[in-house]
């Protein structure tokens, strides 16, 4: 998962970008990069690292231009090599920069076309680097000195032809203006909006969530349609068309559970309302199964469940409590490489406050459970700290499947849903009674309203792929890249690079 930034403005970006990318640091902490345009010429920052660390005031005043991109990353296949951070360059034709959310599953086949037919290398092992390929040899076999705005439109078609799978783009084309596109199924998210500065002109703003459009000022317009694509030219004038054929919005389920902010809004849906729903529905799960349940209190684990347990507790009637204490100064377990790791940061990153434990039937309600590894770190905190029962309820169905289309869930055998009973799972991690969210469930708590027909990638509750490209050698080749061993063995080769670059740039 990753987040992209987009802005033409009329005074120097460099801030902006900054402050929006450290507003979108939650969908990315491996690497973060800028690029900005001034004269047609480009100025980039990027390395690994947060947003905070990676930009520093020499970087910053470098960074000159009214229009630029940016983007958070972290690796869906395990590299977290310097050279994989985003955006990516290429300098044919114009000059092109480009920053994607999202996963190509047609990547190694677009990678061999494009040596073998287009006359293209690509340097890295990213997927991002073959979109910008594609595009840029879209725009090329044009052949216009001067392109026009049907002229990119007409690139990006192309790119909706060739490009299978999930993504969400910006991208700068040198002397001409700002460019933004999203798949045809819209499964990550992209919206834009407007404000007027204070010289009186518009400025235009694209990002992965609203949130970061909120904190600067701009007024959301809409979301970038699924294989919709808008360009802001360099006069300022805004362009939108629509540039795939037969195209289906199912935005990825999975962001309104975990990944986006609670406030954003993503497709007109607010992620906030849509918590507070799952905690509705799965509440009521919960009397239905257990009418005469014995639950002291509720508990969420913070800080994407706060949301849903907060109304669950409502729900049934029982009070909300926070048993935990977070370190923010620690990364998001959910992106860390290798079992061992992340089950030393669930300590460092949460204390249990032992008097809302001691004595009581707790239920400790989570977003989901994808390896397992946290939640049953989790309850053994809360039986160290005196809980008499502990019970488990997860606010989304059970993982099985991994995701192809951006967000780094592990291979299906890593998962501990996968080939598993609800019981078993519940010995697994060690609690006394485990719940979770049913699937048709959670789609009515995310829809806007009861006669919604608004529909959903769930590829990871029910695999089913809605790009229909996904078969099982894919889904083999993704599990031998995104194993922990593999992911351990490339943390390590992958950090003397870092050094050794590290060492070169700040030296």
């Amino acid at each position: 998962m990753c987040g992209v930034v987009g802005i033409f403005g009329s005074s120097p970006v460099n801030q902006q970008l900054y402050d929006a990318l450290t507003v979108l640091q939650h969908r990315g902490q491996d690497a973060a990069g800028i690029v900005t345009e001034e004269n047609e010429k480009f100025f980039l920052r990027k390395s690994n690292g947060l947003v905070r660390d990676v930009f520093h005031t020499r970087h910053m005043q470098s960074l000159r231009g009214n229009i630029g991109i940016g983007h958070v990353r972290y690796p869906t296949a395990g590299t977290s090599s310097n050279a994989e951070s985003q955006p990516f360059y290429v300098n044919s034709p114009y000059g092109i920069v480009l920053a994607h959310n999202g996963n190509l599953t047609n990547a190694a086949e677009l990678n061999k076309s494009l040596y073998q037919s287009d006359l293209r290398h690509v340097n890295t092992t990213s997927d991002s680097e073959v979109l910008l390929n594609v595009f840029a040899h879209e725009l090329q076999v044009q052949g216009k000195l001067k392109p026009t705005a049907d002229d990119i439109f007409t690139a990006v078609k192309g790119v909706h032809k060739r490009c299978k799978g999930a993504y969400g783009v910006v991208a700068l084309i040198s002397g001409y203006g700002l460019v933004a596109f999203r798949d045809p199924h819209g499964i990550r998210p992209l919206v834009y909006g407007k404000r007027i500065a204070e010289n009186g002109n518009a400025e235009y703003m694209v990002a992965s969530e609203s949130v970061a459009l909120d904190v600067q000022g701009y007024e959301l317009i809409d979301d970038v349609q699924p294989g919709q694509a808008i360009f802001v030219d360099y006069q300022g004038k805004l362009h939108i068309q629509q540039c795939a054929e037969n195209t289906v919005k199912t935005p990825c389920i999975f962001e309104y559970v975990y990944f986006a902010r609670p406030d954003s809004i993503i497709d007109g849906i607010s992620v906030y309302k849509a918590r507070l729903r799952m905690g509705d529905v799965l509440g009521d799960k919960i009397l239905a199964e257990r009418p005469n349940h014995d639950i002291d209190v509720v508990i969420p684990i913070p800080d994407t469940s706060r949301t849903s347990a907060l109304q669950l507790a409502n729900r049934i009637g029982v009070n909300f409590r926070e048993g935990f204490m977070k370190n923010r100064y620690i990364g998001r377990t959910f992106i860390m490489p290798g079992q061992k790791q992340r089950k030393k940061s669930v300590r460092q990153k949460l204390n249990a406050i032992g008097l809302e434990f001691k004595g009581k039937n707790v239920l400790l309600v989570d977003d989901s459970i994808v390896r397992g590894t946290t939640c049953n770190e989790i309850i053994e905190m809360a039986r160290d700290a005196g809980a008499k029962k502990v019970y488990f309820a997860s606010a989304a169905p059970e993982v099985v499947f991994p995701n192809v289309y951006g967000i780094d869930m592990p291979a299906a055998e890593e998962l501990i849903a996968h080939g598993r009973s609800n019981e078993e799972i519940r010995q697994s991690i060690g609690a006394d009674w485990l719940i979770y969210q049913d699937l048709e469930d959670l789609k009515e708590a995310t829809r806007i309203h009861k006669d919604d027909k608004q529909d959903f990638d769930c590829s990871v509750f029910n695999g089913c792929y809605v790009t229909g490209d996904v078969d099982e050698a894919y889904l083999q080749a993704l599990e031998a890249a995104r194993s922990d061993a593999k992911k351990v063995t490339n943390s390590v080769t992958d950090s003397s690079m870092i050094d050794l670059h590290n060492d070169e740039d700040d030296g």
